[in-house]
């Protein structure tokens, strides 16, 4: 499994899987969760987030099959997504609305969608197309690790960053989203209209 390691293709899926969790963009949200008097628990979120994940990850694959769908199809499905995502991080503007029933914090809308969404998963089977499964769960893992030092400390980030930073941070990642999305959406759709 580890002979498929390759440093270039963990860094590149860490990076994607950064900017679409956004953890440092959510920190405002966080903030107000919690002022708001709603608990948010580190641990709970991160572990949560991290089983989804992973179980998307490998199950994914088997209920692509189930509906006829190949991982190419998906990929290129997904990179619309994450360009719709990124258009949300660089423009503004909201394009996925969260009106879902359940109101405990931790869980949503903090597991579900901010780390665990629709543009993860996607993310998650889009890269599988592209590389090696070890190199995506580490990177996977090495963003939860991330995920749950922010969750801990978003007062000190906040102050640290302050909001022009985090909105900064937001923009730059939006970009770096955008420019994923393209080669996911161009290497996948040449390989469908080439086949």
């Amino acid at each position: 499994m580890f002979s498929q390691f390759n440093f270039q293709q963990m860094a590149s899926a860490f990076i994607a899987l950064f900017a679409v969790i956004d953890i440092i963009g959510s920190i405002p949200i966080i903030i107000n969760l919690k002022q708001r008097g709603r608990g948010v628990n580190a641990m709970k979120a991160t572990l949560i987030s991290f089983a989804l994940l992973i179980g998307f990850f490998y199950a994914g694959d088997m209920l692509l099959r189930l509906f006829n769908v190949d991982i190419r199809s998906f990929a290129v499905a997904g990179s619309l997504i994450i360009f719709l995502m990124a258009l949300e991080m660089i423009l503004d503007v909201e394009i996925f609305k969260n009106q879902g029933p359940i109101k405990e914090a931790t869980l949503v809308p903090l597991v579900f969608p901010l780390l665990a969404g629709a543009g993860s998963f996607t993310t998650l089977l889009s890269l599988r197309a592209e590389y090696a499964s070890v190199n995506i769960v580490i990177a996977l893992v090495l963003n939860m690790v991330w995920v749950y030092c922010v969750v801990r400390m978003t007062e000190v980030i906040e102050r640290f960053l302050g909001k022009g930073g985090i909105y900064i941070t937001r923009k730059f990642f939006g970009i770096i989203l955008l420019a994923i999305s393209v080669k996911l959406f161009m290497s996948n759709i040449t390989y469908l209209v080439g086949s």
